[in-house]
């Protein structure tokens, strides 16, 4: 294994994480205010007011992805790192989208 790649996969987990860790920031913020009743400032009271939420901060995990990832300007294993930073910024989205099911549906 060369420098290049020791370097090209090792370097990638902080950012990595740092995309996880803005996802879960922006879920315990949906899920907090979805339990405490703040549909109207989620800004729909309907039933899909919370998911529209959890997708916006998923969207933002997706932004900050693609300008952690390029600001670390090493393009060997940047598809690996945006893939696996997507991913679990899902993850936690989805978690959070099965947790709030019982309060969305009322």
């Amino acid at each position: 294994m060369t420098m290049a790649e020791k370097t090209a996969t090792g370097g990638g987990w902080p950012g990595i994480a740092l995309v996880w860790a803005i996802a879960l920031a922006g879920v315990v913020v949906v899920v907090s205010l979805a339990f405490a009743g703040g549909a109207a400032w989620l800004g729909d009271r309907g039933a899909l007011g919370i998911y529209a939420a959890l997708g916006v901060v998923l969207a933002l995990a997706v932004i900050a992805t693609l300008v952690v990832q390029l600001a670390t300007r090493r393009p060997v294993g940047f598809v690996g790192r945006v893939a696996a930073s997507i991913a679990g910024a899902v993850v936690v989205v989805a978690i959070a989208a099965a947790v709030v099911a019982p309060v969305a549906v009322r």
